[in-house]
């Protein structure tokens, strides 16, 4: 199969869909690889590993989406690069489909056969190419936090550890899963008083055990999460519905009871973010203040740290991309992680979540292969 690998264009997005290492591993399996000039140079890898590597470097973005049989990315395509889509290609990066109508609609028209990595889900029920990135944003989310707590930020001005005889500052975490869990764990290091609360008891439970009397847990329900973010800080937007629109649970009426300078990281933002208030910003204008909140909304969170992003990432989504290669996608959606990533196929979508989330008919994947 010839895979290809462009350079991302998203605001300050340096990651990159393939390292030299992942190109040795197609080439090895017999497949041909096309780089575009420049395209790992974000994350620190020069065009001359990749050719040692034993890819084809091409000039043209262009040309490497039209000799691509798998174009292999980070983050979504952009409606610049909309028109390169061609009939039966493989796109495999993360897509979120139910918070872009736009990018869906395009990817229906041009009959790509979309795999999303942010719905590939094992019998477990994880989601191992989601993972690497969520661990990276739920921990970057306190260390961006942190940062905008400062005055000349707009933040309150609050140290999150404080210092002997100052008060600690309040987190106070929406969602206990992966995000939710890194955030606690480097708030808790950072040595502020943090909550995390969850709809989830057993998943309550786990946090209370990890991390026991350092946390505060809660179950998640409007009184409570009203409650506990009029004194918090900062607060972490970090719930998932997998491929779904994220619910609302930061409501615009708990703004004007916070207090002034407080922080919101909404970490769910790619998927349509967690708060009534948020909208997306990018890694050159991250914030805004609305109410006296500062709102942190970046959709490319670990776009912020490409190179220790870019391995973790392709570290794993390796493994199925060189069985979609391999084996074809049609014959690799044996493996029904790579077809719970199957978003859109043939013109349709083939992803429930995403269906409902948009209003569109959804389509199951087996019959259309």
């Amino acid at each position: 199969m010839k895979i290809g690998c462009v350079k991302e264009i998203k605001n300050n997005e340096f990651r990159v869909g393939l390292t030299p290492d992942n190109v040795r591993a197609y080439v090895a399996a017999g497949h041909q690889v096309y780089m575009e000039k420049g395209a790992g140079i974000g994350s620190g890898f020069a065009d001359t590993e990749y050719v040692e590597a034993g890819a084809t470097i091409i000039d043209s973005a262009a040309d490497v989406w039209d000799l691509s049989d798998m174009m292999v990315k980070v983050k979504e395509p952009l409606p610049e690069e909309y028109p390169l889509f061609h009939d039966g290609l493989i796109l495999y990066t993360y897509l979120h489909l139910a918070a872009d109508k736009e990018q869906t609609d395009a990817l229906l028209a041009g009959k790509v056969k979309g795999v999303a990595y942010e719905t590939m889900q094992e019998k477990d029920g994880s989601l191992p190419c989601l993972v690497p990135m969520s661990q990276i944003a739920g921990r970057l989310s306190i260390q961006e936090g942190a940062k905008y707590l400062e005055k000349r930020f707009g933040g309150e001005g609050i140290l999150l550890a404080g210092v002997p005889g100052t008060p600690k500052a309040n987190v106070v975490i929406l969602g206990g899963g992966t995000v939710g869990m890194n955030a606690c764990k480097i708030a808790v290091g950072m040595g502020a008083n943090v909550t995390i609360v969850d709809v989830n008891l057993k998943r309550l439970a786990e946090l209370d055990n990890l991390f026991g009397a350092r946390i505060q847990t809660l179950v998640s329900s409007e009184s409570n999460i009203a409650r506990v973010v009029k004194d918090a800080d900062l607060v972490i937007g970090s719930v998932l519905i997998p491929g779904g629109s994220t619910p609302k649970l930061f409501k615009k009426k708990y703004l004007p009871e916070m207090r002034d300078g407080a922080v919101f990281v909404d970490v769910a933002i790619d998927q349509g973010g967690c708060g009534e208030s948020s909208h997306v910003t990018t890694h050159d204008d991250p914030v805004f203040i609305e109410e006296g909140v500062v709102h942190y909304c970046v959709g490319n969170m670990p776009g912020a740290v490409p190179r220790t992003s870019t391995i973790a990432l392709t570290n794993a989504t390796l493994k199925y991309g060189l069985e979609i290669a391999g084996k074809g996608l049609e014959k690799a959606c044996e493996n029904p992680a790579i077809a719970s990533g199957v978003n859109t196929y043939d013109g349709k979508i083939t992803y429930k979540n995403v269906a409902d989330a948009l209003g569109y008919e959804y389509v199951d994947l087996s019959s259309l292969i």
